[in-house]
This record gives C-alpha cells, structure tokens and sequence, in this order.
C-alpha cells in the first residue's frame, strides 16, 4: 500500500514494527559497505594470468624492448586492442599508465593553463571557466573541477542522456562554458545509455559552444554490460566526422574495472591535432608509460573476441549481486511511494531516489547499524543534491551474501525515514 494512504493507526502501527527491527539491526553490529564501485575479489581474480605471463619475453611485436623507456603514446598492439573499445582508428588513440582519471584530469589541467591551440586558448585567460555536469552524475568528474577552481554548472540527467535542449542553451547562451562531462554508457548513477539522438547532438556541440569547447567523454563501462542484450552505444566520432568537430571531443577508457583495477591500462582518443599537441605536453611529464603491462594486458586478453569472453565472467559474477538489490527494492518498495530506482543493464551502479529531503537521513541510519552508503549529495556538485533524495548503491564488491544482508537493511532504512517523515508532518 501507498504510504499516503495508511490510516493513522495503521501508520503509527508500521512505524513500531520497523522501529523494532531497526533496534534488531543495530543490537547485531553489522559491517557491510556499498559504497564505491569496486570490482570484487573474484572478479580481479579472473585476470590473475597477467602475473608471469610474459614469461620472459619483452619484445613488442615492432622489436621494441617494453622495459626500456620511450613510446609516450602506447604499443601497437595495445592500440589495436583497445581502439574498438572507443569506436576510433589507431592513430587516434594513446595508451597511458594505469588511470583514466590520470588522463582526464591532464587534459582538462593543459586546456586550462596551456591551451590545445596555444597560449591564447588556454580556458584559464578568462576569468570564469565553467563545465556542464550532468546530474546525478560521477562525484570524481566534480571533485576534479572543484579541485582546479572550475565552476559546474548542473543540468538534468534524462533516460537518455543528459537533457540536451538545456546543455544546447546554456553553450549558445554562455561562452564560459568550456565542456561537458559525459558517461554514455550505463551512466554513473543512473546506469541509462545515450540515445542516438543524444549522441549525435553532443557532437555538434562543438558549433554551437564557444571556442576549443570539450565534450569530456568518459566511457568507463564501454564493456560492462550485464546482459547480452545490452543497448548498444552509438559510435560519437562518426557522427563528430559527419559534423566537423572532431577537435572538440576527447574519449578515455581503462581496464580498471576489467584486469587489475589499480594495475591497469588506461586510453584516450581524440583528433589528431589534439592529440599531437597533448602527447607534446606529456612529453614534459613522462618519457613513457609502463608498456610492459600494456604487452601482458594483450597477452591477456588478446583481441575484441577474447575481450568480449573476459567481460562474460565479470557479468556472470555481476548478476546475482544486482538481482540481489533489485528483487529486494522490487519487493519491499514497489508501489510503497517510499522511493524510486532504475534497472541498469550494465556499468557498477543503482541509483535510488528517496521522497524529497531523505537521501541523508536514509545514509544516517544506514550508518547507526553499521552500513556504509555513498554519502548523499555525492552524485552532485559540491555535494549538494537540491532535493536530497539521491543514493548511489553499489554492490560489486561485497560478497552476494552481504549485498542481501546489506540490501534488506537499507530498505528498512528507507522506510523508517519514510514514515517519520510522513508521522511528522502529518501529526
């Protein structure tokens, strides 16, 4: 039944129960944790082969010898495994260290305080520098801005990707805007995948905003679907080459979340030009990346096909972790007016909105028996949900009897909230 419509009594009644059970949980001092997306211990365990399997032999299919220095923009081999993970040719791609982030935040530091087309278009020579954040959205984006002094400005994060008529008005309307951030598939929350439309509008943003503008396209969960039949994401560079902006696009990737999530191999592509000038400014930082773990992460995991085989396993250990949390919300919530969610088929993520004002009291008591949540607000700039009604739940690194454990207490959490907040304002 609808919490609005219970009866006084039958309220009052509901709300003992749970207090009840909120004293049970808290009497069996629980330790359970979804708060970050971490792959779990079995997952990082498939890829355990990369320890020895270079068994000696350092040489790259061009000769070159991979523990030497030299080769700031990554192998071949590597190149050609991981460009159709982004959709992009070669050439237009570089292999890093072991960090996307890394690769985002220099990127967006060299716009900044260098300039892609030189010292007079470095974003810092205007007084204000803002980027457009999707929202909920990934707090590592906000906190990157943050730390660099770039205001974010927010706008609505739709099914189908960010609200584009707002992102189209704000660029038309305020040259300070500089970009965007964007994960296009299985969105960080929401888990929604860009639609084609939204794809191909984000594109052609690059003529409408103001000069060396930067679509920030973070496509961490390129392969993280949980099901085979997985909406696909269209390809942005294609519809960058039909609209001439291909400057004013930057992709990245990693294996975080598919190898060794603190040993792995992160990319990035964008246009020629841009890249020429960025690998100059790495050049500055680096004499080049670790190109023996590039060598065995092709050892590895070897082409597309053997990529594909490697994220099967990862879902297979995925599934019943999120079916976990969604049979439970779907069970206890469902039709209650106590909270929403949505149903991702890939990346790390569920994204749950409470009733308005909630978010922290529902992390609040999470916290009194003993399960750590996301804190609220953190899918928002500056940690400020307007609402506060926003969770991030993620339950990849948990053991599947801990996500149920820590599933079932963090609906009693939401209810608890629910009725206290109704028992007040009703009384």
């Amino acid at each position: 039944m609808h919490i609005e419509q219970l009866s006084a009594d039958a309220l009052s009644s509901e709300l003992k129960s749970l207090e009840a059970q909120y004293a049970d949980l808290a009497q069996r001092k629980l330790a359970l944790d979804l708060t970050r997306g971490k792959p779990g211990t079995e997952q990082v365990s498939l890829s355990d082969a990369l320890d020895g399997i270079l068994d000696r032999h350092y040489l790259a299919e061009n000769g070159t010898d991979v523990r030497n220095y030299g080769g700031l923009d990554g192998l071949p081999e590597a190149k050609r495994l991981f460009a159709p993970v982004l959709g992009v040719p070669e050439a237009e791609l570089i292999i890093g260290g072991n960090s996307s982030l890394t690769l985002m935040y220099t990127v967006i530091d060299f716009a900044l305080s260098v300039g892609l087309r030189g010292p007079e278009s470095a974003w810092g020579n205007d007084d204000t520098v803002k980027i457009l954040c999707p929202v909920p959205g990934y707090d590592r984006h906000f906190a990157l801005c943050e730390h660099l002094g770039i205001e974010m400005v927010p706008v609505p994060m739709l099914d189908t990707g960010p609200d584009m008529n707002a992102v189209e008005k704000l660029v038309k309307e305020d040259s300070s805007i500089r970009g965007i951030w964007c994960v296009p598939r299985f969105s960080n929350p929401t888990g929604c995948v860009y639609s084609d439309e939204t794809v191909a509008r984000l594109a052609a943003l690059g003529k409408l905003a103001s000069e060396c503008f930067l679509v920030m396209y973070d496509n961490a969960y390129a392969v993280h679907a949980l099901h085979e039949n997985a909406p696909a994401l269209a390809n942005i560079r294609e519809y960058c080459e039909r609209e001439g902006t291909l400057d004013n696009v930057f992709q990245f990737g990693s294996t975080s979340k598919i190898t060794f999530a603190g040993a792995g191999v992160a990319f990035a592509s964008s246009s020629e030009a841009n890249l020429k000038a960025f690998k100059q400014h790495l050049g500055f930082q680096s004499i080049g990346p670790d190109k023996v773990n590039q060598l065995r992460h092709v050892k590895l995991l070897r082409d597309a096909e053997g990529l594909q085989a490697h994220m099967q396993q990862h879902a297979a250990l995925l599934r019943p972790r999120f079916k976990a949390v969604l049979e439970t919300l779907e069970a206890q919530l469902t039709g209650t007016g106590m909270g929403d969610w949505l149903t991702p088929e890939g990346g790390y993520f569920i994204s749950f909105t409470t009733r308005p004002g909630l978010a922290k009291e529902v992390v609040r008591l999470a916290s009194g028996i003993g399960v750590a949540l996301t804190p609220a607000g953190a899918t928002y700039p500056y940690g400020e949900d307007p609402e506060d009604s926003n969770i991030r739940l993620a339950p990849s690194y948990p053991s599947l009897e801990d996500v149920k454990a820590t599933a079932e207490a963090f609906v009693v959490c939401v209810k608890l909230a629910s009725l206290r907040q109704l028992k007040g304002a009703t009384s």
